[in-house]
């Protein structure tokens, strides 16, 4: 099966899994989804959907946000890990919002990726879930999941990205990479993974994996 019979075969798969696969972070607006995705590095979207809501009662827009110290922030994220760091790109960027951007989260990678804490993986999922423009984000269910299916070397996310990209249609990325996070949850995980059973790897997946 070469790359291209592997991708109809994997988008078929997911499409009848997950015809409508959610975003798996709770948000109320771009501004509340960036702070959340912001929130995931290292944790859990479980974690950061519990945490949330007390952090978006106080404040669901940056001019609220500011007018918290970055001690309150970082006592209430606290839970999502690496709150000092988090606190504190959370309060400088709606700074920047409130001060350069009138309140409102840009719709381009260039600023977004400009913001304290923001790298392009957030930026991506902020510009394919907020805005609807075409993005692959790649976390770690994806990247490992690109591995296993033969659809990328495994490098490093920037090549799984790369990769995806140019082996998927454009216009299925923003929900082909929701539906790929949801299969590696439910099917595919990093241990205990039999890849006989998975009901992809055991038509697309790597040899290696079988040995």
């Amino acid at each position: 099966m070469n790359k291209k019979e592997k991708a109809c075969f994997i988008v078929e798969k997911l499409e009848d899994l997950y015809p409508k696969p959610p975003i798996p972070l709770q948000h109320k607006n771009p501004y509340t989804l960036l702070i959340a995705v912001l929130l995931s590095a290292r944790c859990t979207d479980e974690r950061v959907n519990q945490v949330t809501p007390a952090l978006f009662k106080l404040a669901d827009n940056p001019d609220d946000m500011i007018l918290l110290s970055v001690d309150e922030i970082r006592s209430i994220i606290k839970p999502c890990g690496l709150s000092p760091q988090k606190s504190k790109a959370i309060y400088m960027l709606s700074q920047l919002l409130v001060s350069q951007y009138n309140s409102i989260v840009p719709d381009n990678f260039d600023d977004l990726e400009s913001f304290p804490g923001v790298g392009h993986k957030t930026a991506s999922v902020v510009m394919s879930q907020a805005f609807g423009v075409p993005a692959f984000p790649v976390d770690t269910h994806i990247h490992r999941l690109s591995y296993r299916w033969g659809i990328s070397s495994g490098k490093n996310v920037k090549e799984t990205e790369k990769d995806c990209k140019k082996i998927f249609p454009k216009e299925l990325w923003n929900k082909l990479h929701l539906q790929i996070i949801y299969f590696g949850r439910e099917y595919c995980p990093a241990r205990t993974h039999n890849p006989k059973d998975c009901p992809i790897c055991s038509i697309v997946g790597r040899k290696s994996l079988f040995e």
